[in-house]
């Protein structure tokens, strides 16, 4: 079993907030429809075991190399949007909406945030139809800095944060 397999199998949060309805894959046809990108195959097999949602503790930051707004140490990552349309979750199909209205770049699709910082897949450089890296945005300070180079390494680089054992 891949280390991604692994986390795959205990990504999820038991928490219900947040979570869509069960991916279909007219749901993933619509979404790469609205932001107009070929989304990563490794971020769709989180979303069929869970559409969206909490993040489990042990997931839950992804370290960095270098201080950011955030942690000296990490990012955080406590939940994983979905794709959908309900009212109390965040969904991928937001980014077109909310990165007009923080002021981000446009060649990306918003994970996870709070409208001051986010954890983006990133299509600048790869373009739409490419394997997007993963960027920490933050709109109020105007910094952003480089996480994975794919969603895979992404997934795989996540932990707990060291202080909470």
């Amino acid at each position: 079993m891949s280390q991604f397999d692994e986390i795959k199998a205990t990504f999820w949060s038991d928490d219900p907030y947040g979570v869509q309805a069960p991916l279909t894959d007219e749901m993933v046809a619509e979404a790469e429809r609205v932001l107009q990108v070929r989304l990563p195959s490794t971020l769709l097999e989180l979303l069929r075991v869970q559409n969206g949602g909490m993040v489990a503790e042990e997931w839950n930051a992804f370290a960095t190399r270098e201080p950011t707004s955030w942690a000296h140490d990490h990012v955080p990552l406590t939940d994983l949007a979905g794709i959908g349309r309900a009212d109390d979750a965040l969904s991928l199909l937001e980014s077109p909406y909310l990165t007009q209205e923080w002021g981000l770049p446009e060649a990306v699709v918003l994970l996870s945030g709070d409208g001051h910082t986010w954890i983006a897949l990133d299509y600048r450089v790869c373009g739409p139809t490419g394997e997007p890296s993963v960027t920490w945005l933050d709109a109020e300070l105007q910094e952003e800095s480089s996480l994975a180079a794919n969603f895979r390494s992404f997934v795989e680089g996540l932990a707990r944060p060291s202080w909470l054992f």
